[in-house]
């Protein structure tokens, strides 16, 4: 199974004629994914590669096509309005792909999703792929096998090198969700975890985290708390001076707080497996998946 998207998911692409959303929407595709519309206000009535029908709106696109989830890939200045448009129109799943959305746009946008029942990945995240079923993202898909592992993570670029060092022992992924690393976004390292733990085929978890923030220790407490299946752990920016922001925007360790050390403390005292490197994720899923067996 998976968790979020899956070989039901329909897919409208906010921006599939911008050059990130025309590229990525090909890929999706050539996955397997059912993109049934694309959206640019002002070609309404053409056609993306001769079978995806591009519409003004997201409402007119999810009333002729019956769409249930929204990637948007649009510049920073319009990704508001394009997340506040999808779920307006109804959309239950939006995935934001967008960079350098402004923090004050997201503490708008996030409760106006939330009261519309919807779901929000991102923003400044590379979605998620549900191995063998569907890719809503960046992610690439040849990386990754279907699996009994489940992965969340705040790092686009670690997702890729630790999936594909699973690939290449032979594991497979049921879903990998990157959440992304700015300081609001829409889903969680909690949300994603309790959702691995309703999924019967999801044996064990990858989360991987970074500096900044405390949501990587809330997140440890509640594995200890709630969750049945094993986790492995890797904090990135473990030698990232305080002060100085590495990578996202969130990613910043202020006075204290936030810092690797802290979290993987915190990993270590509720129970998860922590690596030292991305590639000794590999063996400490091997352990787990043999205990959870």
């Amino acid at each position: 199974m998976s968790i979020f998207a899956n070989k039901d998911t329909k897919l409208v692409v906010q921006g599939i004629t911008g050059r990130d959303g025309s590229f990525h929407t090909k890929q999706m595709i050539e996955y397997g994914t059912q993109v049934v519309a694309g959206v640019t206000p002002g070609k309404g009535g053409q056609m993306f590669e001769g079978t995806v029908p591009i519409f003004d709106t997201v409402e007119e696109a999810v009333k002729a096509t019956g769409a249930n989830t929204s990637i948007i890939y649009v510049p920073p200045a319009f990704a508001a309005d394009a997340m506040f448009e999808a779920a307006d129109a109804g959309i239950e799943f939006i995935v934001c792909i967008t960079e350098g959305v402004p923090t004050l746009d997201m503490t708008r946008v996030r409760p106006f999703i939330i009261e519309k029942g919807a779901r929000l990945l991102g923003p400044n995240c590379p979605g998620l792929i549900s191995a063998g079923q569907a890719k809503v993202g960046i992610i690439p898909g040849n990386i990754t096998i279907p699996g009994p592992v489940g992965l969340v993570s705040r790092s686009g670029t670690l997702t890729y090198e630790v999936v594909h060092k699973l690939k290449l022992a032979g594991i497979g992924t049921t879903t990998c969700v990157g959440i992304g690393g700015d300081p609001i976004n829409g889903t969680s390292f909690i949300d994603c975890l309790a959702a691995f733990e309703a999924d019967p085929e999801t044996k064990a978890i990858v989360m991987i985290g970074e500096i900044g923030g405390t949501d990587e220790q809330d997140a440890a407490r509640f594995v200890k708390e709630k969750l049945s299946k094993p986790v492995v752990g890797f904090i990135a920016g473990q030698t990232a001076p305080p002060g100085r922001r590495m990578g996202h925007a969130g990613a910043i360790i202020s006075g204290s707080s936030g810092t690797a050390e802290e979290k993987i403390q915190a990993f270590e005292e509720n129970g998860i497996s922590v690596a030292k490197r991305p590639l000794d994720v590999v063996g400490l899923i091997q352990e787990a998946l043999g205990k959870a067996s």
